[in-house]
């Protein structure tokens, strides 16, 4: 057996699948956001031990002699998070997480010395850790001096069950200290942020084993001895093992809070002016590049709480054949944007309102916003070198069959479903903790799963479509003018 801990903003989730890679129980724990102050984001790393904890509670109970099976752990969790420690391995202060903006000054002048975008291949977004580090120097000095280790989230989870200061490429590829290249931390753009090498955990590959399980724990779980924990990987990366998405031309869209566009890549292929992730993958030799929208299913469920209906209700109105654009557009720009405009501070808008404009067309508006997003970051990929010929579609918003038909006839590609089951960040986490306690071959346990149904581009749309995007792309910097 072998078990994936995937460290989610909102929860733990604990999968548990058998060496045919059959899911055989999972647990779940809910895990809270604060917000201090507004574009602030944290959340205490006690909590996710609890919620680690309660989560593997939940399989033993429903599972105990499977769960006494592990042989191997793989990690999972969500990006760029700043886990600040001492010397005494005790927690600084809250984690700063992905979605936190406070330091977007910080994060303007560290990308404005060339030296990060050459060595990273990435823009320094607001987002990424070392922005955070600077924020905390400028604004929490005391805290800073006292900073022995920096942890991704995930990572601080492996120090709890190994005593391990390690992470894993991918990951680490997104705090903007790494030579992605090189697959190596730079102690050029540390030492910029007024940090050394030795402030830093290990560098391991995602399939590689990344420490053993503590012997607490172990016997709190009820688990044999010598249970060995993978490099593991950053939640998008993960997902992409559990898609299977990692050899050169597969890729995949997610239709979560955020949207992403995936793709995998034989060779690392940076380009950074297009707001493009440019990322290691959790595998060796292998890199993935990343367009990144902030607000997918956020932007319905915005829709939702304006107008008092359900997701699901409001794209029912709609059926599944897909309409032609009404000539009313939505930027879905709700907490400013990345890919690829790099724009924290722009904002959403509806453009084009009549009175004929009723709900069901404020919602087609907001699914083809979401929709055009992704084209941008398709377009994006382009520019960096990437091509695809389709894609296969995940997360809560795939649901929709009118969005995948609107996202298939956009991006002039068909958008596979897969069958039934749940591929996403746990479940490969968990083929990277089997293959890192069997020396199995990565790409015969990184398989895609079967595909259930295809959805394929309307062709009597296409020319529509390609109109109201191109209306779609003029708006920004119109908008952008307003804000400056």
């Amino acid at each position: 057996m072998y078990l994936g801990l995937d460290l989610g903003t909102s929860s733990v989730k604990a999968m548990l699948i058998d060496g045919d890679q059959k899911v055989i129980g999972v647990g779940h724990a809910g895990l809270t956001v604060q917000r201090p102050h507004p574009g602030w984001s944290e959340q205490a790393p006690g909590d996710w031990l609890k919620a680690t904890e309660e989560a593997v509670a939940a399989l033993k109970a429903s599972h105990p002699k499977e769960l006494a099976a592990v042989k191997g752990i793989g990690l999972s969790g969500h990006m760029h998070g700043a886990t600040l420690i001492d010397a005494k391995d005790q927690v600084l202060r809250p984690c700063i997480l992905w979605n936190d903006t406070r330091s977007h000054a910080e994060a303007a002048s560290l990308d404005a010395d060339p030296r990060f975008r050459a060595l990273t291949g990435n823009i320094v977004f607001p987002g990424f850790t070392a922005p955070k580090l600077a924020w905390v120097k400028n604004n929490e000095p005391d805290i800073f001096a006292r900073v022995a280790k920096v942890l991704l989230p995930k990572d601080y989870l492996r120090l709890w069950l190994t005593g391990e200061y390690l992470s894993d490429m991918s990951d680490s590829a997104g705090t903007s200290w790494l030579d992605t290249g090189k697959r190596a931390w730079s102690s050029e753009l540390l030492e910029a942020t007024g940090l050394a090498v030795e402030q830093m955990p290990g560098l391991v590959e995602g399939t590689d084993r990344a420490g053993t399980l503590r012997t607490e724990l172990a016997e709190k779980w009820g688990l044999g001895s010598d249970v060995v924990v993978a490099g593991g990987a950053g939640d998008n990366a993960a997902s992409a093992c559990g898609m299977g998405t990692v050899a050169e031309g597969q890729a995949f869209v997610s239709l979560g809070t955020s949207g992403v566009l995936f793709a995998a890549n034989a060779s690392y292929l940076p380009k950074p002016e297009s707001a493009v992730h440019a990322f290691c993958h959790a595998l060796p030799r292998t890199w993935h590049q990343m367009g990144v929208i902030l607000s997918a299913t956020d932007a319905l469920n915005w829709h939702s709480g304006v107008t008092g209906k359900s997701a699901g209700e409001l794209t029912a109105e709609l059926g599944d054949a897909l309409k032609a654009p009404t000539g009313v557009t939505f930027l879905p720009y709700l907490s400013g944007e990345r890919t690829p405009h790099n724009d924290a501070k722009i904002r959403g808008a509806f453009i084009g309102l009549g009175h004929e404009s009723d709900r069901a067309v404020l919602t087609q508006a907001v699914l083809e916003g979401v929709t055009f997003a992704i084209r941008d970051s398709l377009e994006a990929l382009k520019s960096a070198g990437t091509s695809i010929s389709r894609v296969t579609a995940i997360g809560g918003g795939s649901r929709s069959r009118y969005w995948l038909s609107s996202i298939a006839t956009a991006l002039d590609m068909p958008v596979d479903i897969p069958a039934d089951g749940d591929f996403g960040a746990a479940f490969g986490a968990a083929r990277l903790g089997l293959i890192a306690a069997t020396g199995a071959d990565p790409l015969s346990v990184c398989t895609a799963p079967q595909t259930a149904e295809t959805i394929e581009p309307v062709k009597a749309l296409t020319s529509a479509y390609e109109t109201a995007y191109g209306r779609y792309r003029a708006l920004y910097p119109v908008i952008r003018s307003l804000g400056s």
